[in-house]
């Protein structure tokens, strides 16, 4: 949307007309954003080639120090996001949509879950499904590895770094980043978030370093995972065609499905990642369950009911486990907070695509949808392949286990070679893998470009050049981080790196708990509205009420009283130095205009004003089962939905008496100190909107 130049400051408002080639205007490149991210990334990446052993020494260094020191700051943060979405979908808050009221999903509940599963879970759970509990398993945290009792805990120890803790970041940061894009027409973005703090910065600096924080720390998040999955198919292709575990080899893997994610994020959310988060959930369904059913079937079942129940209780003590006494460091830093950290590094941009397929879902819906839903599959995965790792292990595989800790992409088509028609079914994981590959990096560079960027509307893409530069970027660093044996140096460059968005997180939760609150105020607040009209103006209002509105009428009362009136509001505001925006377009499906006003208000939610047709086939005075097709109403609409009245044929000063009265309550539980507090004075003056408006028809 457009905004109304106003200058400094601002004094006049003017209204933007609106067209079909408007809406679908390109997004515009943020420099600052883009050129700061590349040039830090770059300069890393410059460091780790031309210094790698210093490079490994530093970050190794200051990870060390951040584990012992700040370790305990990744699983609070954790712990308290994961309270605070639960608490938000069991509250009052759970029934607001990310969206206008009247809004629903887009996408059905099979095609969104394969797109949430397929962008929040990445290659790497085929890597650690069979490599995590068999580390668990010999080398435990606490106690003596090979016991029945490491047994048990291994498959509980891999599900609760895969589980719900760290999903709960994602639908922390969709949730949020939804409800203001959405419901609010503000741009689908990280800083977006921290509107109700920052107000008006979130446009500057502040804002710019806001996403560059995120783009930072989603680049090393997907690195360490795209590095994870080129060494994993690369030992597929060595298991089933013979070819050498080779960087060369690795190097056209990764160009593969650089170009492959390249396509599909090029194609968009609909046409690329869409069909191909549907096709990958299917593969890895079949893949589980072939597993399940080759294998030792009553036991994997048997396991899986038992890793639930053990996961229920013990996750309470492991969610906030610090290690305080006897602390195994080497293994805090592989195993919890590396993926604590990794968690957070990936949450800008799965949060961000979480929320560009959610439109329309309730904060309940998409908060259980997000937790439940991946969290079972996972729960099903683990349980599956990795008590059948374990128990190769106990059967007397100790090679077996040994290769799967010191080689882990080995690991995985190591335990396939044990079932009947192993090369069809590693193939197949090759396949899947990949696609596990190309969805996590379409998506990533999907969204980085939507970091870098002004979009005009919520959910619009970032340019194509930008998608295919960040697609070509990831993959140059995964590369670059191979060839130089640094895949060590990433781990640590994202524990590091996902520090500063950690606090990014606690922001988020203050501002859209505020944010919550306030719509929760204006709705207690909302009351009758002037346009009501007065008792003894009754007359006017039944012959109001039983006319049927047609297109010419809507345009001629849009252009001779609401437009004048709506603009007459507008200059006001901008008077006070309020961001305004009026904006007109028209309706296809009416051929009537609507007219949009929109106040950003710092600290506070945007207000917004809208005068919408909407089609009207229950007018009264029709004959029955004749519905007055060409029927009108021009209904108010604010930010969050339809007000549900029609303001067609009220006179210009009861209209705008209609938008003072709304805008009132809307600053009322929240006065900023730039614009609420000068229009609070001109409200009180003699003369102006506030005044009783009983000669309004006349």
């Amino acid at each position: 949307m457009k905004r109304a130049d106003h200058g400094n400051p601002p004094t006049r408002a003017t209204i933007t007309v609106l067209d079909v080639g408007d809406a679908g205007a390109p997004t515009r490149t943020n420099w600052r954003v883009f050129i700061s991210s590349a040039v830090i990334i770059l300069g890393i990446t410059i460091w780790a080639i031309a210094a790698p052993e210093q490079a490994e020494r530093i970050i190794g260094t200051t990870v060390d120090w951040a584990s012992q020191k700040l370790g305990w700051v990744y699983i609070v943060t954790l712990t308290v996001v994961l309270g605070f979405v639960v608490f938000l979908a069991a509250s009052r808050f759970g029934s607001i949509r990310l969206g206008p009221d009247h809004s629903r999903p887009r996408y059905g509940l099979g095609t969104w879950t394969a797109m949430l599963f397929a962008a929040g879970i990445g290659v790497d759970l085929m890597f650690y499904s069979v490599a995590g509990p068999v580390a668990q398993y010999l080398e435990p945290p606490t106690g003596a590895g090979e016991t029945i009792e490491a047994a048990r805990q291994s498959v509980v120890w891999t599900t609760f770094h895969y589980g719900i803790s760290g999903w709960s970041l994602y639908a922390l940061v969709g949730a949020a980043l939804g409800y203001y894009a959405y419901r609010f027409k503000m741009p689908l973005s990280i800083r977006a978030a921290l509107y109700p703090l920052i107000g008006r910065r979130i446009h500057g600096r502040t804002g710019d370093a806001v996403d560059i924080a995120a783009t930072v720390a989603t680049v090393f998040g997907l690195t360490a995972s795209l590095g994870i999955g080129v060494l994993q198919l690369n030992f597929g292709l060595t298991y089933l065609f013979g070819w050498p575990e080779h960087i060369a080899l690795q190097v056209g893997l990764a160009l593969l499905g650089v170009a492959m994610a390249t396509i599909s994020c090029v194609s968009g959310v609909d046409r690329g990642i869409r069909r191909l988060s549907e096709i990958n959930f299917l593969l890895a369904v079949g893949l589980m369950l072939y597993v399940l059913l080759s294998g030792k079937s009553t036991m994997l079942i048997d396991a899986t009911v038992m890793n639930l129940g053990q996961f229920i209780s013990h996750f309470p003590e492991m969610t906030l486990e610090t290690f305080a006494i006897d602390r195994p460091d080497a293994w805090m830093n592989s195993w919890t907070l590396f993926f604590w950290a990794w968690w957070i590094a990936w949450s800008p941009f799965v949060g961000m695509f979480l929320a560009r397929i959610s439109r329309g879902r309730t904060i309940r819906e998409f908060v259980t949808g997000v937790l439940v839903v991946p969290f079972l599959f996972t729960l099903v995965w683990i349980s599956i392949f990795g008590n059948s790792a374990v128990d190769a292990v106990r059967s007397g595989h100790s090679e077996f286990g040994d290769l799967a800790i010191s080689t882990p992409e080995h690991g995985f088509y190591m335990l396939l070679d044990q079932y009947p028609g192993a090369t069809l079914v590693a193939a197949i994981a090759t396949l899947t893998g990949l696609l596990f590959y190309v969805t996590s990096a379409d998506s990533g560079a999907l969204m980085m470009s939507s970091f870098t960027s002004h979009a005009n509307r919520p959910g619009q893409d970032g340019p194509k050049w930008s998608r295919i530069f960040w697609a070509l970027a990831v993959g140059a660093l995964t590369l670059t981080m191979l060839f130089v044996g640094g895949f060590a140096t990433i781990q640590y460059m994202t524990i590091v790196m996902a520090l500063p968005f950690t606090v990014i997180l606690y922001l988020i939760m203050v501002s859209f708990w505020k944010s919550l609150k306030q719509e929760e105020g204006n709705l207690r607040t909302s009351g009758t509205s002037h346009a009501t009209g007065k008792p003894r103006k009754w007359r006017k209002r039944l012959a109001r009420t039983v006319s049927n509105c047609q297109a010419d009428d809507a345009n001629r009362f849009i252009e001779q009283v609401a437009e004048p009136a709506m603009l007459e509001v507008a200059n006001e505001l901008a008077k006070t130095g309020a961001e305004v925006s009026l904006t007109t377009a028209q309706v296809p499906e009416t051929r009537v205009r609507q007219l949009d006003l929109t106040v950003s208000l710092d600290g506070h939610l945007p207000f917004r004003y809208q005068i919408y047709p909407v089609l009207d086939a229950t007018a009264v005075g029709q004959v029955p089962q004749q519905p007055a097709a060409n029927g009108l109403r021009l209904e108010v609409f604010s930010a969050t939905g339809s007000c549900g009245y029609d303001v067609m044929g009220l006179p210009r000063k009861q209209l705008i008496g209609d938008m003072v009265d709304r805008f009132e309550r809307h600053v009322a539980l929240g006065r900023s100190q730039t614009v609420s507090e000068d229009m609070a004075q001109f409200l009180k003056q003699p003369g102006n909107w506030s005044e009783d408006f009983s000669d309004a028809d006349q």
